[in-house]
């Protein structure tokens, strides 16, 4: 997956944003749900990447007990690195994971994180995936 793709999912999710905390050369992708009455929410990371077309690689949160099955059976797939490998994957970029497996893995981390802010919070950013809605 090139950097343009995975910027691209990242940006499509509901509050997400990209910053550059750390520099230039490191897009950190976040999420942030407005809060009534002009107070500070700051955002939450989702995916942390190089956007290096060559040897790129994408942090994302991940499940404890998902995350040790994945790095057992995809070696592009590790540990974090700078991360609390408990609960972050490292994935390299290199064209060996189909695109929509990253898409995936992107898009349970959103969830994620999203899972962690409060009920007004996920109901501002229009997310009920984890909070009781079900379809019928």
């Amino acid at each position: 997956m090139d950097p343009d793709a995975l910027r691209k999912i990242c940006l499509s999710f509901p509050g997400a944003y990209e910053d550059y905390p750390f520099g230039p050369e490191t897009a950190v992708f976040k999420v942030r749900a407005h809060v009534a009455g002009g107070g500070r929410n700051e955002g939450k990371v989702f995916a942390l990447s190089s956007m290096n077309a060559r040897d790129g690689y994408v942090n994302l949160k991940c499940e404890p007990g998902l995350a040790v099955q994945l790095r057992a059976a995809h070696p592009e797939i590790t540990g974090a690195w700078h991360m609390n490998k408990t609960h972050w994957n490292g994935v390299q970029l290199n064209g060996a994971l189909p695109d929509g497996m990253i898409r995936d893995m992107v898009e349970d981390s959103y969830d994620l994180v999203v899972a962690g802010l409060n009920r007004k919070q996920q109901e501002q950013l229009g997310w009920a995936r984890l909070s009781g809605a079900h379809e019928h």
